[in-house]
């Protein structure tokens, strides 16, 4: 039942080929794109650029998928764009931070575009659609991807170090976050809303900045600030539903007629007052 969206002929090696090894590459380079961009320039600086991700994935929706356009969040990407070139000014455009800084907007363009896939071929992926597929991407990792390091070490490229060097504590301690952060990524999509998992990354930021002040020599200069509040405004505004505006105008016309209603309870108040203490005043003159 859960192979149904791969075809009416279920999950083959074709279809495997065809719609599953391509998200494969896709998570891979985002990973591997992300990892050396991390080498490259601060882990605040990278947190807060993979947020463009965003607005790519807007872009990639209104040509792919056919979304409707909104203007709100044609300025957020403008904003997204807008930031990236003031992250790199921040640095003075030395070229580790420029490579740091094309990295990451690489991992995220690959992150936008195997989102967009993955909602063209899934849709609204149930439990066990998502974790079907889930599987698959890790077969095909085991398969292909676990191969790459195999072939740079016969042809020379690269070398292993002994297997007592290698920090298996600080990788194994990886592989639960990330494997934790792909279920809660995938499963809470159909759990909760997808703008309550989106804020998770906006508090990655604040997270990545308090760490890095006290672990390395990061300078929050103005341009950065600038930099990370811009892109984080861009952010939040794509986090707006599409019927955004229409509920803005239900809201001001709402509180207008509120205000009408009591300019009018307040006039008819003074109105009535001096009405009521003439007739208290007569029968005393009549007295």
């Amino acid at each position: 039942e859960c192979c149904r969206f791969f075809g009416d002929n279920g999950l083959t090696l074709k279809v495997f080929f065809t719609k599953a090894a391509p998200f494969g590459v896709l998570w891979t380079l985002t990973n591997y794109l992300y990892l050396h961009a991390i080498k490259k320039i601060n882990t605040t600086d990278v947190s807060v650029l993979f947020c463009c991700n965003k607005a790519f994935v807007f872009l990639l929706s209104w040509i792919v998928l056919r979304d409707r356009f909104m203007g709100v969040r044609i300025v957020a990407a403008i904003l997204a764009i807008a930031g990236i070139v003031m992250m790199t000014y921040a640095d003075g455009f030395h070229s580790h931070s420029v490579i740091g800084i094309a990295l990451v907007v690489g991992s995220a363009s690959m992150s936008a575009l195997y989102k967009v896939l993955f909602k063209l071929l899934l849709g609204s992926a149930k439990f066990g659609e998502a974790a079907l597929f889930l599987s698959i991407l890790g077969v095909f990792n085991i398969l292909f991807i676990t191969c790459i390091p195999v072939i740079l070490y016969f042809t020379k490229v690269e070398y292993w170090s002994s297997f007592d060097d290698i920090p298996w504590g600080n990788l194994c301690g990886f592989s639960v976050l990330l494997l934790t952060f792909n279920i809660v990524l995938n499963f809470g999509i159909a759990v909760t809303y997808p703008t309550l998992m989106s804020l998770g990354i906006v508090l990655s930021v604040p997270v990545n900045a308090v760490v890095d002040h006290y672990t390395s020599k990061i300078v929050f200069n103005g341009v950065r600030v600038i930099a990370i509040i811009i892109i984080g405004l861009g952010f939040l505004l794509l986090l707006l539903p599409e019927e955004w505006d229409v509920w803005l105008i239900k809201l001001l016309t709402r509180l207008k007629v509120r205000k009408k209603e009591e300019a009018a309870e307040g006039g008819a108040d003074l109105g009535s007052g001096p009405q009521n203490k003439n007739r208290r005043a007569r029968p005393s003159f009549a007295r």
